[in-house]
């Protein structure tokens, strides 16, 4: 399996998501550059938190212009998985990949430090390691992780499974129904604030961002292993 990070001006979370697909995976991984056009020999596109294109206009929303988007969106469209975090998050619902938008923190200060999140799904391609209802610890660092939707874009995704994290106990930023993290109507595009990169070594504070990584591996090799049975 093949990992793609892609690189903005201004990301500064890329070495921790390359590193974390290296150390829990062993799987070959390389940094892409955002001028690249065509990203079709890879099976995993992640984008790296940070703060694309300095966070001017909103963040973002310069990112998701950018001309590597059109490629993520076309590899989102085949079906392969695509997880943004951070700003990587803020990109993909810019993009228009996934539902809803990111406002600054209620509180209107940038917020640092672990997390508690709730699994909501874990009959995903991104949390199958997980129990349901699990409480994990995962790490924050943001200034604008305000996750909003409409009542009926929430009331969707709540039927359908969507909602994949929420935060136990204290909301950080303010996020309608405290919701961390959303996945797409087809289950193959994941956005989420917390940084699980950033909690694969014990020695962080956390490696319950470990499981992630397994789980996005796992369900490539389910799927793919099927398709060659076949």
């Amino acid at each position: 399996m093949k990992y793609a990070v892609i690189v903005f001006p201004g990301s500064n979370c890329d070495i921790d998501m390359y590193k974390a697909v290296e150390d829990c995976l062993g799987e070959p991984v390389e940094y892409v550059w955002y001028t690249r056009p065509n990203l079709d020999e890879f099976d995993c596109i992640l984008l790296p938190g940070g703060f694309s294109y300095g966070d001017y206009l909103r963040p973002g929303a310069m990112a998701s212009m950018a001309p590597v988007l059109q490629a993520v969106k076309a590899a989102a469209e085949a079906g392969k998985l695509v997880m943004g975090v951070c700003n990587g998050f803020q990109v993909l619902t810019e993009a228009c990949l996934l539902p809803g938008a990111l406002r600054r923190n209620s509180q209107l200060k940038f917020r640092c430090g672990m997390a508690a999140l709730r699994v909501e799904n874990n009959k995903t391609a991104f949390t199958s390691d997980y129990e349901k209802n699990e409480i994990i610890q995962i790490p924050i660092a943001h200034g604008d992780g305000n996750y909003y939707c409409d009542e009926s874009t929430l009331a969707e995704m709540e039927a359908n499974g969507q909602i994949v994290f929420r935060y136990e106990g204290d909301n950080p930023n303010g996020s309608i129904d405290n919701i961390a993290g959303v996945i797409n109507k087809e289950g193959n595009v994941l956005g989420m604030m917390p940084h699980p990169e950033r909690a694969v070594h014990e020695w962080l504070g956390s490696q319950d961002g470990k499981r992630m990584f397994t789980s996005i591996l796992q369900s490539w090799r389910g799927k793919n292993g099927a398709a060659q049975r076949a």
